[in-house]
């Protein structure tokens, strides 16, 4: 965790060059965009924009057609990014950089877009909220890792994926091993 005043003085300090204003796509993903730490204490903190076309786009960045939103024949325009301060954490995957969520509002009327992901969370936690509740959450983590890049599994069509191990590592100490340059730095930033 962070606060607006320690990432001032990390600013100031040249410990953070880089602020990652954030907002979650309808995949789950993060969008946005990337200021220099002094441009975003300076001015960029109290709000920035994005193309709305965010919230309608497919896995590959398509605009499919069928969003009442946006589309390519209403137009685009924009939605405002309003950085919630109280997110602001360290990215230390990254040197120099801190990252911050934020609200999405409409660019006309400054309510809340209420379909953005994090806006149809709060109305969620309200709900339970209202009820007495507190909701916790939690994930479990699971995914294969494949021989070949990204890229080239996506230049292939996403066919013949080979995993990196020929057959279930689960709780496999040994086999696992070989993974650990990838699993260290994974396991470890997962604590900040």
């Amino acid at each position: 965790m962070m606060t607006f005043d320690n990432l001032k003085k990390a600013v100031k300090a040249g410990e953070i060059d880089t602020v990652l204003v954030c907002l979650v796509d309808m995949q789950g993903r993060l969008m946005g965009k990337r200021f220099t730490g002094a441009h975003f204490v300076e001015s960029a903190h109290e709000e920035t924009h994005c193309c709305n076309y965010l919230l309608a786009t497919d896995l590959e960045m398509a605009t499919p057609e069928g969003y009442a939103s946006t589309s390519w024949r209403q137009g685009y325009g924009d939605y405002i990014m309003k950085p919630d301060l109280s997110t602001l954490r360290p990215v230390p995957w990254l040197d120099g950089t801190a990252m911050v969520l934020c609200d999405l509002l409409d660019h006309h009327t400054h309510k809340p877009v209420p379909h953005s992901p994090r806006e149809m969370l709060k109305r969620q936690v309200a709900r339970f909220e209202a009820i007495g509740l507190t909701p916790v959450m939690a994930t479990e983590l699971e995914f294969f890792m494949f021989e070949k890049s990204f890229d080239e599994i996506r230049k292939a069509g996403f066919r013949s994926l080979e995993p990196i191990s020929g057959y279930n590592e689960d709780y496999h100490i040994f086999q696992t091993t070989k993974e650990e340059p990838v699993m260290r730095p994974l396991r470890n930033h997962l604590v900040a």
